[in-house]
């Protein structure tokens, strides 16, 4: 079983994602709290596989979900955390994303709904992957694209994969998705690395880490 510790400070909110949470097979919710520091004090005495968290929250409603994250990671590494916000502003992502992407994700609270997804960022983070939101993603590659970075290399459907990496998707994911062979996946995800100088890894989670350290740079 992963064993999850819940938090956002509406109680509403939070007995909809324990319901969405507890549908997904070998996920148990062991405790829900309404603020940072009760979320903290939760996970040093139940050392969970994976927190869900509110970015706002009780006392400052302000970041208490990053800055929980961020503690959490480092105290506790074997515990992910999935950051979840109404909010799609890239400032919050890098800032969770700052030191390293491993066993954190970031998921806009309007695609929970979507259990798929909400999955996919579940078992990615508990794996100690990450995931993040593909608007999050849209928003980031579209910024870079603008400028004259190496992101401005890269061909339209190498920036579709490139966006469906950051996910935390495997190739063969990629594929179904972007109804490719896996053949051309791999061939598209060589080109990626090539041309962002990021230099080549058969780990999807190293990858993952170092697409977002490069969009985070």
């Amino acid at each position: 079983m992963t064993r999850v510790v819940l938090a956002d400070d509406s109680l509403l909110i939070r007995q909809g994602v324990r319901a969405l949470l507890e549908d997904i097979d070998g996920v148990d919710v062991i405790a829900e709290c309404g603020s940072g520091p009760e979320l903290l004090d939760a996970v040093t005495d139940l050392e969970p596989d994976l927190v869900v968290t509110d970015i706002r929250m009780p006392p400052t409603h302000t970041d208490e979900g990053i800055r929980a994250a961020l503690a959490i990671r480092a105290a506790h590494p074997d515990t992910g955390v999935v950051v979840l916000s109404q909010y799609s502003e890239p400032e919050y992502v890098l800032m969770l994303f700052e030191h390293g992407s491993d066993g954190l994700g970031y998921l806009l609270k309007e695609r929970i709904g979507d259990v798929d997804q909400l999955e996919r960022a579940v078992r990615a983070v508990a794996d100690g992957g990450s995931s993040v939101d593909p608007e999050i993603i849209d928003i980031l590659v579209s910024g870079r694209a603008k400028g004259d970075g190496p992101i401005s290399r890269l061909t339209p459907r190498e920036t579709e994969v490139l966006a469906a990496i950051a996910e935390g998707l495997n190739n063969a994911a990629i594929a179904d998705r972007l109804v490719l062979s896996d053949k051309a996946v791999g061939k598209h995800i060589n080109n990626i690395f090539s041309k962002l100088d990021l230099g080549g890894s058969d780990d999807v989670h190293r990858r993952v880490k170092a697409v977002l350290l490069w969009l985070s740079a």
